[in-house]
């Protein structure tokens, strides 16, 4: 299998929430991965994998200090899904602002007309 193949996406990434709560841990400070570790109730193994998924998609990296590995958040892969969920931010304001006009109208015509539609199904 090829490295690209291998590679995860930030989506693929954020999809677990051990990972998400260990970029949370690392968006605080740097930390080596004993520390990471402590945080949760699996195996350092387990924690290391998730960090090489966090690596693979560009959001974590680890450098060398001494006999142990500190790792540190980037960020920066995160604007990608963040402009993916923009859209959906968009479309979420419309349908609240609708939500919000029926509520604050109660007295709307097309809200008269669904009420009646009800009504002639009873």
């Amino acid at each position: 299998m090829s490295s690209s193949a291998q590679k995860h996406d930030v989506f693929q990434a954020i999809a677990d929430p051990t990972r998400r709560e260990v970029l949370k841990l690392l968006a605080e400070k740097e930390l080596p991965i004993s520390e990471i570790t402590s945080h949760f109730s699996i195996s350092r193994t387990a924690i290391a994998k998730h960090l090489q998924v966090l690596s693979e998609a560009e959001l974590v990296s680890g450098r060398k200090v001494g006999r142990e590995k500190i790792y540190r958040l980037h960020p920066e892969p995160l604007t990608e899904l963040k402009q993916w969920l923009s859209f959906y931010e968009k479309f979420w304001e419309n349908k609240l602002s609708i939500l919000k006009h029926i509520v604050e109208n109660p007295e709307d015509h097309r809200l008269q007309v669904i009420k009646s539609e009800e009504t002639d199904k009873k």
